[in-house]
């Protein structure tokens, strides 16, 4: 996990050291709608309140979560954004992008700009900003070889645009990728796309350490201990996987097909170059060879026909 204290502080000998968190939203997609984490009378919890609580009492945090399921980072700038900054938050969580990676009309060129402008305007206001970096969802969610691969290659270059929005506005970021047991089945809900309990637990668990490393009080650090969400039995799996995963992975790898079949047939392409290549090697070796053995037949030839 990293984080850079990314305002000024406090001059140590005149106030105390860690800051209050007096405001916090959450911007993004169906992760951070809580999706994943179900509550027992319905709805949805997910990392943002877990977080809300570890910070102080939960009324004494103002608090709002803008994000909405499917959202992509041009959702988050022109339908999250404005409500956003009315909030003029102290803490802004954003964590959006693989619906971005899923879809044929991926831009990594707009989706840095969509992101730029949104962590630009929340810093404007003086919010300290979090977001992630994502892992190899392949290593969670089955999907055939091509689909994989340009999976995993939209996800290299989304973590290509939030490593420069990072490094650009002196953000924190929680990497996915490196965050213990995140490739843990536990971690994960069961549809395989969002988090369990558990998963949510330990993002909240990381933002708040992110937190601290930027000099804010969290009291109450988030457990890891499951307790509060609603328990997911083997009927939830096998109805989840007949009525929503297949269809989603239908619908989602048809987007993604023409990149997938631009991926087969690039490996293809460097296949055949590097076994023409290995060919015209081995009759590069074999050539002088081969011309000796030739002519040495041709001399014995020679002498039986004088």
């Amino acid at each position: 996990m990293t984080a850079e204290i990314i305002t000024p502080l406090p001059d140590p000998g005149s106030v105390e050291l860690s800051r209050a968190v007096r405001s916090l939203v959450v911007l993004g997609d169906s992760t951070p709608v809580g999706i994943g984490d179900p509550l027992p009378g319905g709805g949805w919890r997910g990392f943002g309140p877990l977080l809300l609580d570890s910070l102080s009492e939960r009324d004494s945090v103002r608090y709002a979560n803008v994000s909405f399921p499917g959202a992509r980072v041009a959702c988050v700038r022109n339908q999250q954004l404005a409500s956003a900054l009315r909030f003029r938050p102290d803490v802004a969580v954003l964590l959006v992008g693989m619906n971005d990676t899923l879809r044929s009309d991926f831009d990594a060129a707009a989706i840095e700009a969509d992101y730029d402008a949104v962590v630009a305007g929340l810093r404007a206001v003086g919010a300290t900003v979090l977001t992630v970096r994502f892992h190899d969802h392949s290593q969670v969610f089955w999907l055939p070889g091509s689909l994989r691969r340009a999976l995993c290659e939209r996800i290299g270059q989304l973590n290509a645009v939030t490593d420069a929005i990072v490094t650009r506005h002196r953000i924190g970021y929680l990497d996915l990728h490196e965050l213990p047991g995140g490739y843990d089945r536990a971690t994960w809900s069961v549809d395989r796309l969002h988090p369990s309990e558990l998963g949510h637990r330990m993002l909240a668990h990381g933002f708040g350490a992110l937190l601290g490393d930027a000099g804010y009080a969290v009291p109450h650090p988030v457990s890891l201990v499951r307790g509060g969400g609603r328990e997911i039995s083997a009927a939830h799996h096998l109805l989840w996987l007949l009525l929503k995963g297949l269809p989603w992975l239908w619908r989602r790898g048809s987007d993604l097909v023409p990149y997938a079949a631009s991926i087969a047939w690039r490996d293809w392409r460097d296949w055949r170059q590097r076994a023409a290549a290995r060919r015209a090697a081995r009759r590069g070796a074999a050539g002088p060879a081969a011309c000796r053995e030739v002519g040495g037949r041709r001399r014995v030839s020679g002498r039986r026909s004088r």
